[in-house]
Formats: structure tokens, C-alpha cells, sequence
């Protein structure tokens, strides 16, 4: 008999025993699986049926949104990639591989790309997946009436042609050199044409794609039920399966309090489960009973941004004794136990652009953060904490998503550590909705943050003061780092890019524009009948070859 994972109801005695199993921590490209050598995956083929749940942490009280090109919120992402195929995948050493699309070409001034697509796809309402699918797609994400998340992917987007059914003709306004990067996400996966025109606002919850699984049913913010496509056949370069999935049904169930999570997994309720707190990441990995997959989540760092708006933080140089004054490998290895590695540079180190040469190449220098600040006038005071014209060196930390990541826990160690220099660090909590207006208003002292995505040229969107919200991170205008940034999006040749961006974070460094703390690594935790299930190289779990063991 197949085993299989149920969706129960969670019980409140469990809900109240969990309480006492742990703490938090998020992240996920390049994957890696671990596990005591008794767990070794079994010889044989791949066994077929059941059903498994996964436990992931969906956030509480979140209403689910499936529709990729309105939602980018990580989970939500999570649960999408099952449904959604995209036009071309992620490989590793950033190259692209074939998926909807078979094959494609750059017209010599890069202002135009053609694709070709298969022919033998269909989207799970049964409407052909086509040229005229795909130029449905990109033209409803580039439409301003729509306002879409997704346009952000599609920055100098002109139009799209039907060459014939299924060829597609993208043009461009200027050269774009992360398109293929983008085509890959979620964000830009392909829904079904027919399915939007009949019911676009519905669509958020009955989604449909040609992916792996089909939606079967929603429960907002508790679970979300998929069901096996059987017709499935045409997934990306790379996929170890290849035709439909193993499992008959998949089930999201919304877990957000970590230490749930790890007490559902433990007991069987589910197959695996995300976002495993260090402490007890540790112990499942060294249980024979479980698997650790793990990889990087490609992303703009988490990193601590100054409002250089206002005083004194427009002074490069007191920017700079606050980054001395952090010594930012302690904080995460104590916090994080070793599971999560140190930041050294803006972009996640699967990212193209990304220099081994930035990895210790500044360190901690309390002392010359002090020598910085007695210089600009900052004297300590009574109590250690510096001052000048009789106002205290205090920074506030505008935070409005809690401690994901144990962001807070890192910060509540570097605060020590600022005091040391003189630095009076404080965490002001926030609704979402006021967040955004203080930020808009530049009412802050410092924000932490961090961005998915798959390209450099995800630094545009923070520091280029075209493309950045009212509600960024940085308020930046530096013409130097925004030619680079210009240049490298429209530059063709990924060797000469990837300087470009090297050169550009070299530039963000040594202005203290950015003060890049840790990187984000997703990580799922299965019981040792599970197989097959992988992290893709955006770093969202793929269940397509998953199966479970009898």
C-alpha cells in the first residue's frame, strides 16, 4: 500500500504541544539534499499514487492570491510553481534551458526576441497553449489599466507578435538583457487565456495553468489542494520525470507557527515541511528518519538601508562607522547556528554579477567607527551613547514583518554591538499600511529588507530613482552607479555584465548605500519516505518528480 501523508485538521492539544519544539527562520538556487546514510533513497522505480502534504509557512491570516503575474509573495510563489509552466528554466551557471518555449533567437540589436513553442500543450481548462496564449500574457502583465506586480519583469516591453500558432515575436524599446531571466520566474508563468477573459478577478482563486498539477480547491489562509495532471508531458530541461507527476494529490497546508510545522512532520500529518528553525533543522538533519533539501533563494540580499534624506545618516562617513561598528559574521552564526550564511555583497551568490572577491573584504573596525564619529562632532555621552548639539545618535528601525528570518534576533545583537560605538539602535514595529506611508514620507532612520530575484538587474529597482516606489528602500541619486546599472541591463555579452555589476556593488559598498547582512537559503524538511522532490533555481520547491515510498 502507498503510504500517504493526510490533510487533517491540525488538533489544539498538537497546536498547544508545539509550543514547546522551537523558534524561526526562512530562505532557498543550487540545491543540495542531506541525510544519514541509512536514508538513502531506495533502488527501483519511482512509486506511483498518494497523497502529500506540505506544511509551509503561508503567513497567518493570509488570503492565498494564485494568479503569478498579481502576487509576489513567496509563498504564494511556492504553491504557484505546481501549477504554472514557464517559457523557458533556470539552469545552474545561469544559462536557460527549454520548456513552453523549444527554442529562441535575439535579432542583432537585441531590441527583439522569437520563440518558438511547442506544439502539444494545453492549459487545464483545455485551451491550447499558443503564440496568441503568450502574447495574451505579456500583453496583460505590460498593460498599465491592469497594474500588475509582474510588469515590474517586463520593463521595456513593446509588444508581442504571432508570427504563426506557434511562433512568438517579443519587442522590445531598448535592449533588455534579463529578459530570459524573467521568463523563467513564476511570475511571468503562463495562465490560461480562457479562464481570465471569463473571470479575471475570480481567477486570483481558481487558477489555471498548464503545469504539473491542477487546482482542485482553496481554503483562504488555511490549505490548498492540487490534483495530478495526467497529460502532463512537457516539462523543463533538466526534470528527472518525464511525463506527469508520481503523486495523485498535493496539499499546501498554511502552517505559519514554526514550531507547528516541525510537530506535523514529526508525527506524519505531513511529508515535509519548510522554514525549519535552526536549532531544529540541526537535529532533523542528523536524523535518519528525515531530509534536508536545501538551496539558495536567488535575491537582493537582506540588508540594512540609512536614509540618506536626513541627518546624519546623508554623512557618508557616520554611514560608514555604522557599518564598522557591525560585526555581522557573529551575529548571523550565533543566531542562525551556521545554517545560513554571512552577505557580503548586494546580490546572492548564484546570482551573475556576484564576486568570490567580495567575501572578506571588510571586516569589523569599532575603532575607526569611533574615530569616524569623534571626528564629525559625536561625543559620547553619560551613558556612552553619542551626541552632538544636544541630540542623541539614535537610528530607528521601521519594521513591519516581524522576526522573519530571526531578522529581529540579529538585529537585537548588532544593537550591542552599535552601542559599543555609540549608537543608540531602536525597532519600531508598524502596520503594513503605515509602513508604506512612512516610508513614502522617508520618515525613518533605517529599513531592512530584501528582493527575489533571478538577475543584477534587480538593483535598478532600488536604486534607480525612475524605477524604485515611493515606498524603496533608498532614496539613492548617484549618476555614476545608475549608468552602470543602465548600461549592464542592456548589455548582451554576460562576461562584460557581469563586471558591470561587480563594479556597481563595488560602488554601493564603499558609499554604505547598502549594508548586506545575511543570504537568504530555503530550506524543506521530508520524512524518509519522500523522493524526488527538488528546489528549482529560483529556489521554490518543485514536486513534479516527487513519490512517496510504501
Amino acid at each position: 500500500m502507498i503510504r500517504s501523508f493526510l490533510s487533517t485538521r491540525l488538533p489544539g492539544a498538537l497546536l498547544a504541544g508545539a509550543a514547546l519544539l522551537g523558534l524561526a527562520m526562512l530562505a532557498g538556487c543550487h540545491p543540495r539534499e542531506t541525510a544519514a546514510a541509512s536514508a538513502a533513497a531506495p533502488a527501483g522505480p519511482p512509486v506511483r499514487g498518494g497523497e502529500l502534504v506540505f506544511a509551509f509557512d503561508g503567513a497567518a491570516g493570509t488570503s492565498f492570491a494564485l494568479d503569478p503575474e498579481q502576487s509576489g509573495f513567496a509563498p504564494h510563489h511556492r504553491v504557484m510553481r505546481s501549477i504554472y509552466d514557464s517559457l523557458v528554466v533556470l539552469l545552474p551557471d545561469h544559462r536557460f534551458g527549454p520548456w513552453l518555449a523549444t527554442s529562441w533567437e535575439a535579432a542583432p540589436d537585441g531590441r527583439s526576441w522569437t520563440f518558438k513553442l511547442r506544439n502539444d500543450v494545453h492549459f487545464h481548462d483545455g485551451t491550447r497553449f499558443d503564440a496568441a496564449a503568450v502574447k495574451f500574457n505579456l500583453d496583460r502583465i505590460a498593460d498599465p489599466k491592469n497594474a500588475l506586480i509582474a510588469a515590474s519583469d517586463l520593463l521595456p516591453y513593446e509588444g508581442s507578435d504571432a508570427v504563426d500558432d506557434f511562433t512568438v515575436r517579443i519587442r522590445l524599446k531598448t535592449p533588455y538583457a534579463p529578459l530570459l531571466a524573467h521568463l523563467s520566474k513564476t511570475s511571468l508563468g503562463m495562465v490560461s487565456p480562457t479562464a481570465v477573459k471569463a473571470d479575471a478577478k475570480g481567477f486570483l482563486q481558481h487558477p489555471v495553468g498548464t503545469g504539473p498539477f491542477k487546482f482542485v480547491s482553496l481554503q483562504a489562509g488555511t490549505e490548498i489542494v492540487l490534483e495530478r495532471n495526467a497529460d502532463y508531458r512537457w516539462p523543463p530541461q533538466g526534470a528527472a520525470n518525464p511525463g506527469a507527476p508520481y503523486i495523485d494529490r498535493l496539499v499546501f497546508k498554511n502552517v505559519p507557527e514554526e514550531a507547528t510545522r516541525v510537530a506535523v512532520l514529526q508525527n506524519g500529518q505531513a511529508g515535509l515541511a519548510d522554514i525549519i528553525p535552526p536549532q531544529n533543522l540541526l537535529a532533523l538533519r542528523a536524523d535518519p528518519a528525515y531530509r534536508i533539501i536545501e538551496g539558495e533563494l536567488l535575491n537582493l540580499n537582506y540588508a540594512l538601508y540609512l536614509n540618506q534624506t536626513r541627518a546624519p545618516w546623508d554623512d557618508e562617513a557616520v554611514r560608514r562607522a555604522f557599518r564598522l561598528s557591525l560585526d555581522l559574521d557573529a551575529a548571523v552564526r550565533t543566531v542562525d547556528l551556521g545554517t545560513m550564511k554571512r552577505a557580503w555583497a548586494p546580490l546572492s551568490p548564484g546570482i551573475l554579477g556576484y564576486d568570490k572577491g567580495f567575501e572578506n573584504s571588510w571586516k569589523p573596525d569599532p575603532a575607526e567607527a569611533r574615530r569616524l564619529l569623534d571626528e564629525k562632532g559625536w561625543k559620547p555621552g553619560a551613558d556612552g551613547i553619542r551626541q552632538k548639539d544636544g541630540k542623541r545618535l539614535t537610528v530607528t528601525l521601521l519594521d513591519a514583518q516581524g522576526n522573519r528570518e530571526k531578522r529581529l534576533d540579529i538585529l537585537t545583537m548588532l544593537r550591542r554591538q552599535l552601542a559599543d560605538s555609540g549608537f543608540d539602535l531602536r525597532i519600531e514595529s508598524v502596520a503594513g499600511g503605515n509602513y508604506l506611508e512612512r516610508v513614502a514620507s522617508r520618515d525613518f532612520d533605517l529599513l531592512g529588507g530584501s528582493l527575489f530575484a533571478p538577475d543584477p538587474d534587480v538593483l535598478r529597482r532600488i536604486f534607480s530613482p525612475g524605477l524604485r516606489s515611493r515606498s524603496g528602500y533608498t532614496s539613492v541619486n548617484d549618476d555614476a552607479l545608475i549608468g552602470l546599472l543602465n548600461t549592464g541591463a542592456q548589455e548582451q555579452d554576460p562576461v562584460k555584465r557581469a563586471a558591470i555589476y561587480v563594479d556597481a556593488q563595488k560602488l554601493i559598498l564603499d558609499k554604505t548605500y547598502a549594508i548586506p547582512v545575511y543570504v537568504l537559503t530555503y530550506f524543506i524538511a521530508t520524512r524518509a519516505q519522500v523522493h524526488g522532490v527538488t528546489i528549482d533555481g529560483h529556489g521554490f520547491p518543485e514536486f513534479q518528480g516527487a513519490w512517496i515510498q510504501p
